[in-house]
């Protein structure tokens, strides 16, 4: 039973613009007609009147609920927190599993509104009720560079596939077609014709200047070009034109990771000010801990996560980062091929992908890089499908970062049947006591 049972509820259902609110009574009943308010000052304010009114007659505290929405609701939300204790956030999952309960199929604001004041009066659900704007703040940044690696690099697959169009064998000259070396070269001589027209202490210079790896280096990699460009007028195609696309994708590419570059600095003094709470600081340095999670990805992971007391047992993060397992059952039948939910952080779900691939990996001397889960994932997920295998690993380290998250301690990497030992010991303890 929600704690609101017997309270005033109201529930609001959130456009961009404007907003539709239902106000129930203590005892269920529609208090007043849903209404509309305008995301402006006075548009609140109205709202605010609305609801002390409710509080005046009745005598009693009101709960207000909201869909989370995107952007569109933290005006509201944190104007209303200013001045309401019980102003509560609704998952969208869980509003949408809700609203259509009639027999008929009707969907609008106003009934939607009704809705979510219904689910917050009756209902016993899930509520957000914090919304740290510097864990969102942190977000917005981190999820934007996100947004610009992927743009950066859709322009280098573009490159790439116009490349192998006109000049097949170029992939074969630099260990990565979009290195500053390349990139430089290409800039001023985007066709092969180009190269071979162009003089070769021209060439030289360019390389030596990009890639400080010495004259010999550079005159290997001149060498290939002048033999890939004499491939490539025979077996290329002759699209002279389309070395405007190649330089077009090249001005891209440049502007996003000028734009990335700046983003990465601009997080950076974001966290090292002093005004930046120190509890999130020292969070993203006890994620940093874990082997295989670098300082950006503890950023990424910090952000996705927010509060840490939101989440009381490992398997609440598990479900929120949507890598809990499906079910499918039905009387008799169980489904065997149930895939994760992914219904979490899809930004998380993607940095802890790649902790995972980390972590079963070695460094370049033969070091491990997480010695455990190699050995876990070697040993105990052997003959398991790999992205199976993954997920297990991904489960392993959410629960290390809801560990040193909750005891506030840096990561400590400890044998599996040691760590055991101690755990039936303190356990015997705590008996005993």
């Amino acid at each position: 039973m929600s704690k609101f049972f017997y309270s005033p509820t109201v529930g609001i259902d959130i456009s961009a613009d404007f907003s539709w609110v239902a106000i129930l009574a203590p005892n269920g009943e529609t208090y007043k007609k849903a209404f509309k308010i305008n995301h402006d000052v006075n548009g609140f304010d109205h709202l605010i009147n609305e609801i002390k009114k409710v509080e005046e007659e009745f005598n009693t505290k009101t709960g207000i609920f909201m869909e989370s929405t995107g952007v569109y609701h933290l005006s509201l939300f944190h104007y209303l927190n200013k001045n309401f204790d019980n102003t509560f956030v609704i998952n969208p999952l869980v509003t949408n599993c809700n609203k259509n309960g009639d027999i008929r199929k009707v969907k609008n604001d106003k009934k939607d509104a009704l809705s979510i004041a219904k689910i917050g009066k009756f209902q016993d659900i899930k509520l957000s009720q914090s919304v740290s704007l510097d864990i969102f703040l942190l977000r917005s940044l981190i999820r934007e560079y996100y947004k610009l690696t992927d743009n950066c690099s859709d322009f280098k697959k573009k490159l790439s596939a116009d490349l192998r169009v006109t000049f097949p064998n170029y992939h074969t000259i630099f260990s990565d077609t979009t290195s500053n070396s390349s990139i430089a070269i290409l800039s001023e001589y985007p066709t092969p014709q180009s190269i071979l027209e162009a003089p070769k202490e021209t060439i030289i210079d360019i390389l030596l200047a990009k890639s400080r790896k010495g004259l010999d280096w550079s005159e290997k990699i001149y060498s290939k070009l002048i033999d890939a460009a004499k491939d490539a007028t025979i077996i290329g195609l002759p699209l002279s034109r389309l070395s405007f696309k190649i330089t077009s994708s090249i001005k891209f590419i440049e502007t996003f990771q000028q734009q990335i570059s700046k983003l990465l600095k601009e997080i950076e003094n974001l966290i090292n000010t002093t005004d930046f709470p120190d509890q999130i600081k020292k969070n993203i340095d006890l994620v940093d801990s874990i082997p295989g999670i670098g300082s950006l990805t503890a950023i990424t992971l910090i952000a996705e996560i927010g509060d840490i007391d939101g989440f009381i047992k490992p398997k609440h993060l598990v479900a929120f980062f949507g890598i809990d397992c499906s079910v499918n059952e039905s009387g008799k039948f169980k489904g065997n091929q149930n895939k994760i939910s992914k219904r979490g952080t899809r930004m998380g779900r993607r940095a802890l992908y790649a902790v995972a691939l980390a972590s079963i990996r070695s460094s370049r001397n033969g070091v491990p890089i997480s010695k455990v889960l190699l050995e876990y994932y070697q040993t105990n997920l052997k003959g398991k499908k790999a992205k199976v295998a993954l997920v297990a690993i991904m489960h392993k380290i959410l629960n290390y970062i809801f560990a040193v998250l909750r005891n506030q301690t840096p990561f400590e990497q400890r044998d599996p049947k040691l760590h055991k030992q101690m755990f039936l010991e303190n356990k015997a303890l705590n008996k005993a006591a």
